[in-house]
């Protein structure tokens, strides 16, 4: 497996040459699972259908079952992931923001993974 690492920004890194890419490690994995969870369902105008279902299944009131197993199964269909050995979420209503934490264990080993989203306003 081998993927151009993001910047902190989660722009592509260049310029280094070799040190651009991950390769066969739990970074490249955490990084692809990262990658797909922010992607949003219908946002790449080639497949519609690729990407998170924020808005059809996460997104609004009461939601948390079904959130939940949207992520861990977006997560589980990463190349790379084998299973996922601990996951938590908490939604902050006051500030909008979901946080998922979980561990996974990948075909190089385990990795921890964060993913943040602010949900706008209308959402909640």
């Amino acid at each position: 497996m081998r993927v151009r690492a993001l910047d902190a920004n989660g722009d592509y890194t260049f310029g280094q040459s070799a040190a651009n890419f991950l390769v066969n490690s739990n970074g490249a994995v955490a990084q692809n699972v990262q990658t797909r969870l922010l992607l949003w369902e219908g946002e790449w105008y080639l497949d519609v259908s690729a990407g998170t279902p924020w808005l059809q299944q996460i997104l609004g009131a009461h939601t948390r079952p079904l959130y939940d197993a949207a992520i861990q199964e977006r997560v589980l269909s990463t190349p790379g992931v084998n299973s996922i050995e601990k996951y938590g979420s908490a939604l902050d209503p006051a500030t909008r923001a979901l946080a998922v934490t979980m561990t996974i264990s990948t075909a190089f080993g385990q990795t921890a993974v964060q993913i943040s989203l602010n949900v706008p306003a209308a959402m909640v």
